[in-house]
């Protein structure tokens, strides 16, 4: 067996196994993967900050109801997010929501918990934020 050979029947068993044969693959991989958990992380703990129960962040739809919950808006929100379209515009206006239930003004909303929710829900829960309650718009 030749070198070249070799290396092809490796990437058969890598590829067959369910990995990656691309390097580049694998690494945007572990990114999101790292991206994930510190969304996850900090969902937890500004769950908890706001009374809620931290292991909701794990859960796909839960958590999206406990967001809703969090800003003092109806559970009936939760059906609006089944609209295409509608439901950007819906988590636009939670992630604000939220963001002003902790004492965090627009652009924190936007940028820090809709566009990069794993830099913004850690800031929440690890800062010194503090859960004020439902906003008073």
């Amino acid at each position: 067996m030749q070198s070249h050979d070799a290396i092809v029947l490796a990437r058969q068993v890598v590829e067959a196994a369910g990995g990656a044969s691309n390097p580049g693959q694998t690494t945007g991989q572990v990114i999101a993967l790292v991206l994930g958990l510190l969304t996850i992380v900090g969902m937890w703990v500004t769950f908890q900050k706001a009374g809620r129960h931290g292991w909701a962040a794990i859960i796909p739809v839960y958590n999206l109801y406990t967001l809703i919950k969090i800003t003092g808006r109806s559970g009936w929100w939760l059906l609006l997010f089944i609209i295409p379209l509608v439901n950007i515009v819906m988590y636009i206006v939670v992630v604000l929501d939220v963001a002003a239930s902790f004492g965090k003004g627009v652009l924190f909303g936007v940028f820090g918990l809709w566009l990069f929710p794993f830099v913004g829900f850690p800031v929440l829960g690890f800062g010194s934020a503090r859960y004020e309650g439902t906003p008073l718009f």
